[in-house]
């Protein structure tokens, strides 16, 4: 079932996400429903609080559009290593029509649980890397906007404020 993505500036973007305790089949269909919902978006990673949930369950694919799909389920996932500079433009569902640079780590170690509740470990580089830095926040209540200069962080707000007023006017 696809969900609703939480869109700024909903606060129940900004609370913590609590740790999974039990795998079960409600958090089984939670994975199948963030998994489809991220795709339909379409989007290369989903976590649980941008669609209501507030439980530390992420779901990212980074693979290309003419590559089959390899679907990351990550549950309570910790970044254990990070190392290196990446300063790529980033998106996010949970905030449409906006993008800017964004400082992460290059490369990460990620552990966590898969959806079987085994402990699993996860090395990224790159793309994937950014991908699980912006989940993981979102299990934090950070969203990549606040990673940026008060500058940028101002511009984006008028400009969030400008669109909302105009999307109003519309109605």
């Amino acid at each position: 079932m696809i969900r609703t993505i939480l869109t700024y500036p909903n606060p129940e973007l900004k609370k913590k996400s609590a740790p999974v305790t039990v795998i079960n089949e409600s958090l089984q269909q939670l994975v199948k429903d963030m998994a489809e919902t991220m795709y339909d978006a379409p989007g290369v990673g989903l976590a649980a609080p941008q669609v209501g949930v507030h439980q530390r369950v992420i779901v990212i694919d980074v693979s290309a559009k003419d590559e089959p799909p390899e679907l990351i389920v990550a549950i309570n996932p910790v970044i254990v290593h990070a190392e290196g500079e990446a300063y790529e433009e980033e998106g996010c569902l949970s905030v449409p029509g906006y993008a800017a640079n964004v400082r992460r780590h290059a490369s990460v170690v990620v552990k966590g649980l898969d959806l079987s509740g085994n402990e699993k470990s996860w090395r990224a580089e790159d793309l994937l890397a950014i991908a699980f830095q912006h989940e993981i926040d979102h299990l934090d209540g950070v969203l990549f906007v606040d990673h940026l200069s008060p500058l940028k962080r101002d511009l984006f707000q008028r400009k969030f404020r400008k669109a909302a007023e105009e999307k109003r006017g519309e109605k």
